[in-house]
């Protein structure tokens, strides 16, 4: 898989990697996963890093570049918030995991606040 860089080269996705910084718990944890990662990949990475149970729910949200938690929760979803994390070269890919589900779509997690 290619994608251009922002110097027009090509890059090879699969010999990038993307940061991840989970926050979980009050705790920060990090791993560098391949940018080719699917939403699968990274949920189960998420669960294996935060030791959440498998039977456990929990719900990934990053924070785009206008400052809006925004849920990922399809492969659709990942892949534009890669997208806009290529476009702004931050840090790394600021994850909030939730152990839990909204009532509903668009609603904010349970215990989740407006930070």
């Amino acid at each position: 898989m290619h994608m251009l860089a922002s110097n027009g080269s090509i890059m090879d996705l699969d010999s990038v990697l993307v940061k991840i910084k989970a926050h979980y718990c009050g705790d920060m944890l990090m791993a560098d996963l391949a940018a080719t990662v699917t939403f699968v990949e990274l949920r189960e990475e998420v669960r294996t890093m935060c030791s959440v149970a498998k039977q456990q729910p929990i719900t990934l949200k990053w924070i785009d570049d206008e400052g809006d938690p925004c849920t990922i929760s399809s492969q659709m979803e990942l892949e534009e918030a890669l997208r806009i994390y290529n476009r702004t070269n931050r840090s790394g890919l600021l994850l909030h995991v939730f152990p839990s589900i909204p009532e509903r779509p668009g609603m904010p997690c349970p215990g989740e606040d407006s930070e």
